[in-house]
């Protein structure tokens, strides 16, 4: 069975690992979570950088940092991950669910505007399959009615918009280390900090509500509780993995990429003229190839793609379910059908994609797809 993801062990995870135990500091904020923080500031021109547990707290923090009130009116695309709104739900927010655009995941930000009200205090965008969001648009809307944007960039790493990184546009970016995404720690995530005024009270959120970081800096003399928080921070240990997959992001982006390209290469002339549609990407966007995915005619040709290509060996899957329906929040959702969310709940399915991913194995994983549709 040819999996659909394999997480890749690039070669000095496991030797920095133990330099980090080595040094006696295997908690948060060790010598290779500086390292790390010092990647993503100079590499991407990021304002302030803090490595959490997971992208699901950097959203967490988000939320936390503006300081979300039960009541609020967050919009959000209803075609992401749990993790993008439950963050602002524990706040007490109202999600306000946004649909996608009809070719593509990505929220389409003319919906985005029918559903700003004086109660909306947050807009969070999902750059889907690391494709950006119409940015442009979004950031207008933001500061016409004057709202924090978060970017969920879990998918997006080394993502640009109009040669900006994703993550670098709104209030806030966050990010995702997970074994599925492009570069990985296991686990893991990171806050990106694009507005200065935020900066001091994410690292006091993070240390579990106190001025810790400002105390080991030497900017105070004793640390205690100031505000409220968590721990957000992860070991070391996690960073040092992280660190020695940074140290390669440019090798696994390019295998990525060349892998992508195969899938499209070989699909593109051989469905063109078929109900399946490939990817879209944006040219107002780079391809960080995070996701190879198909768009089927309906469900039942997914599912009947999906079981073909297992009965093959090739292990395919379908995403997400659309938020607005789930069994939790359906039942507090009065706004409009978003059809567009509903249609890649039903239609959409990803193809394997990691960096031992071979080219036989790409072109056969093709061939069966190609099989399936001449049946």
């Amino acid at each position: 069975m040819i999996p659909f993801n394999k997480p890749y062990l690039h070669g000095r995870e496991l030797v920095y690992i133990a330099q980090s135990v080595a040094t006696g500091k295997i908690s948060g904020d060790g010598v290779f979570t500086k390292k790390c923080h010092d990647f993503f500031e100079t590499r991407y021109g990021f304002k302030k950088v803090l490595l959490t547990t997971s992208c699901t707290d950097a959203l967490e923090m988000t939320a936390l940092l503006l300081d979300i009130q039960p009541g609020d009116e967050v919009i959000a695309p209803s075609y992401t991950f749990v993790s993008t709104v439950n963050a602002f739900a524990l706040r007490g927010a109202k999600i306000i669910f946004a649909d996608s655009y009809s070719d593509h995941p990505n929220i389409d930000p003319n919906e985005i505007l029918k559903l700003v009200t004086p109660k909306t205090k947050a807009i969070v965008v999902v750059h889907y399959a690391g494709i950006a969001c119409d940015m442009d648009s979004i950031m207008k809307i933001a500061n016409q009615y004057n709202i924090p944007v978060v970017e969920d960039a879990a998918q997006a790493v080394d993502g640009y918009y109009k040669e900006r990184p994703l993550g670098s546009i709104g209030t806030f970016g966050t990010f995702s280390f997970h074994e599925t995404k492009n570069i990985i720690a296991g686990e893991g995530g990171l806050l990106a900090i694009n507005d200065e005024r935020y900066i001091n009270r994410a690292e006091i959120i993070r240390e579990k509500g106190t001025n810790r970081a400002s105390f080991f800096r030497g900017e105070v003399a004793k640390y205690g509780w100031v505000d409220i928080g968590s721990s957000f921070l992860p070991s070391d240990i996690i960073a040092a993995y992280l660190f020695a997959q940074l140290e390669n992001l440019d090798d696994i982006q390019t295998r990525r990429k060349q892998i992508w390209q195969r899938y499209y290469d070989n699909l593109n002339k051989s469905i063109v003229n078929s109900e399946i549609k490939l990817p879209k990407v944006a040219g107002y966007s780079t391809n960080n190839a995070h996701m190879f995915y198909l768009v089927c005619s309906d469900l039942e040709q997914r599912t009947l793609l999906i079981k073909h290509l297992k009965e093959n060996g090739v292990y395919a899957v379908f995403h997400y379910l659309s938020l607005h329906c789930s069994e939790y929040y359906q039942g507090n959702y009065a706004g409009q059908n978003l059809v567009n969310s509903d249609l890649f709940t039903d239609n959409l399915v990803r193809l394997p994609l990691f960096y031992e991913l071979t080219n036989e194995q790409v072109d056969y994983i093709c061939e069966k797809i190609i099989s399936f549709l001449n049946v």
